[in-house]
């Protein structure tokens, strides 16, 4: 017995040996001169372990120990945190000054290599351009928002009398919507084979970027092969029939050589498809999500909102659509959205990749480290939003909520949001629908998750009763 013990303590004893040296190694290598303070973690994860279980406690330990510019490694890359205000300002609205997208691996791997996060320099501009052609006001004004208004009327009907979990609702509306937007699926087996896919897409993008059998990041590259399959047997199908001209959705749009000013290929055309279905589906899910919990939770608000909603709705027959003027009309249901975007948070930061050594703040970043541009905070500042963990959508009345010094919540610069007008419309014509139709009340405790992703991990359940 006293041998095992003691065999037992030389093993520990061993363990903690090799840990502090591997520590010990792992800061060595990364001690360089211009650095910034900080702490690098394990050799290969880093600190991503810490980071993403602790999430904002992670951060504000580490500014408490080093400032608001500090060094660490997470997702798998050495990484530069910046949480200071006019920094982050800066680097948003100064890229290409050797700055370009710094985004995980597992991101670049599965969303495709010619995606608009991953490309910079003349690419991004050409496919940016294709992006904009796409989701600009004329397009969402005589082509997006009447499918949107006719989908969401129809998405809405029969939730009068029903206990829903609003999660899982908005969730499917996202991708529904966007499938109907993007490539004309409303419904049938293609649907449903992308919808099952595309989930699985999601989750390899947000997990390490390690390749093994069962992990999220070999299942998200199983279901972009997929995905993109479909596409390509969906654009095969459209050229052999000749219906790419007939189509009134994005996919014949880019296919249509006469609209498709940059000649995308079809694997620049697919992944800037596949780009449109991810970035869309968790901003748009999420912040309907959360602006129906914040609504719910603030009277004032939802009544406020409801009156803007009922004065449109007033002026019309039950069967017509919003118009693109009422739709610009609603500044109440905007300012809503970005209160909802900002306490919610529903992007925690950005990532930038240095293209060489560059100094910030007084710092030398060297050449391929990733500077994480932390937003969080910026949302959080009583500077700039007093009593800031109120939920207050009355604040963005007050100020041009669109000038970009005042409004960093879609980000800046020449990567501001492309699709951020299509995401209001969509957004704005669900809040329209659902507070013009129904009442609600929460059901149970509804707990939720912010970090690092805003999540209700047992869902967010409501009784929904009809209004009239």
């Amino acid at each position: 017995m006293a041998i095992y013990l003691l065999v037992i303590g030389m093993i520990l004893l061993f363990s903690l040996c090799l840990s502090a040296a591997l520590l010990k190694w792992n800061e060595l290598k990364y001690r360089k001169k211009g650095l910034p303070p900080g702490t690098m973690g394990w050799p290969v994860f880093g600190e991503t372990t810490e980071f993403l279980k602790q999430g904002p406690n992670f951060m504000k330990n580490q500014r408490a120990r080093y400032g608001s510019f500090f060094k660490s490694h997470i997702l798998g890359c050495p990484t530069v945190v910046s949480m200071d205000p006019e920094i982050n300002r800066y680097i948003l609205m100064n890229e290409a000054k050797g700055l370009v997208p710094g985004y995980p691996q597992s991101m670049l791997d599965i969303l495709g290599r010619c995606n608009i996060a991953a490309v910079h320099g003349s690419t991004h501009k050409y496919m940016r351009g294709a992006l904009l052609s796409l989701v600009s006001p004329t397009m969402v004004r005589d082509q997006l928002l009447p499918k949107i208004d006719c989908f969401m009327r129809d998405y809405l009907r029969n939730w009068g009398g029903s206990v829903v979990d609003i999660q899982e609702k908005t969730k499917k509306m996202a991708l529904l919507s966007s499938l109907n937007q993007t490539i004309g699926l409303q419904s049938g087996p293609m649907m449903d084979s992308l919808k099952s896919e595309f989930f699985k897409l999601v989750l390899g993008t947000l997990s390490l970027p390690i390749d093994l059998p069962g992990t999220n990041y070999r299942q998200g590259l199983q279901a972009r092969k997929n995905v993109v399959r479909i596409l390509r047997r969906l654009m095969n199908e459209r050229r052999a029939s000749m219906v790419t001209g007939s189509c009134n959705d994005m996919l014949s749009y880019l296919m249509r050589s006469e609209e498709n000013i940059q000649k995308l290929t079809d694997e620049e055309i697919i992944d800037l498809i596949i780009t449109i279905l991810y970035s869309g589906y968790e901003t748009v899910s999420t912040t309907s999500m959360m602006a129906v919990k914040y609504l719910h939770d603030n009277r004032k608000a939802l009544l406020t909102l409801r009156e803007e909603h009922m004065k449109i709705r007033g002026r019309k027959r039950l069967e017509d659509p919003i118009e693109w003027d009422e739709l610009k009309s609603m500044r109440f249901t905007r300012a809503v959205i970005y209160e909802t975007s900002r306490l919610a948070t529903i992007v925690n930061g950005v990532l930038r990749k240095t293209t060489h050594d560059m100094e910030i703040n007084g710092f030398v970043i060297p050449k391929g480290w990733r500077i994480y541009v932390y937003t969080r905070e910026m949302n959080y500042s009583s500077y700039s939003y007093p009593d800031p963990l109120a939920f207050n959508p009355w604040r963005w009345l007050d100020k041009n909520a669109d000038f970009p010094n005042n409004n960093l919540l879609f980000g800046g610069g020449s990567r501001l949001c492309p699709g951020k007008e299509l995401g209001i419309a969509e957004i704005s014509t669900f809040l329209h629908y659902f507070v013009t139709r129904y009442r609600w009340e929460e059901v149970g405790g509804n707990k939720l998750m912010k970090f690092p992703r805003v999540v209700a991990p047992h869902g967010l359940h409501i009784r929904v009763e009809s209004s009239h």
